[in-house]
């Protein structure tokens, strides 16, 4: 409801309502954008697990790091790793995982679900300088270093 001319307008009521709109149009251009993301990378990272499939490289049983603490996790995901420091990885099903977890004592006994997620343009954005790589560049690489990848 808007105020009429003859009521006065609460100027932190305002404000308030000014910056929901201002965040609410961000969520969803962010949304947007990473939605446009997710279509043109999906088909990139199923391709490359076609291409691993057609080149013979073996998957593996993917395991996940904690974000804080050493040692790994078993994951429900087979795939290939597609980074050296194995916190990313695509799986047999044509999907990107990042395998970086909550550190827990059950995910240490029984091992983690990781669920796929959607693969960025740019892998490593906003990590130390020489982290940051294109996806396509990272998994024509991957791919280019077949079964010779540190495992």
């Amino acid at each position: 409801m808007t105020p009429s001319a003859s009521e006065p307008v609460d100027p932190v009521a305002e404000r308030r309502r000014q910056a929901r709109e201002n965040a609410e149009y961000h969520h969803a251009a962010a949304a947007r954008a990473a939605e446009a993301e997710a279509r043109q990378t999906a088909p990139m990272v199923a391709a490359f697990a076609e291409a691993m499939r057609s080149a013979g490289v073996e998957p593996v049983r993917l395991r996940a790091r904690p974000y804080s603490g050493g040692g790994s996790l078993r994951t429900d995901v087979v795939g290939w790793y597609v980074r050296r420091d194995q916190r990313a990885g695509v799986g047999t099903d044509g999907r990107w995982y990042v395998l970086v977890v909550a550190p827990s004592l059950r995910g240490r006994l029984a091992g983690v679900h990781v669920e796929p997620a959607d693969a960025p343009l740019q892998v490593g954005a906003g990590g130390r300088d020489g982290d940051s790589v294109a996806l396509d560049v990272l998994l024509r690489l991957r791919l280019e270093a077949g079964a010779d990848f540190p495992a």
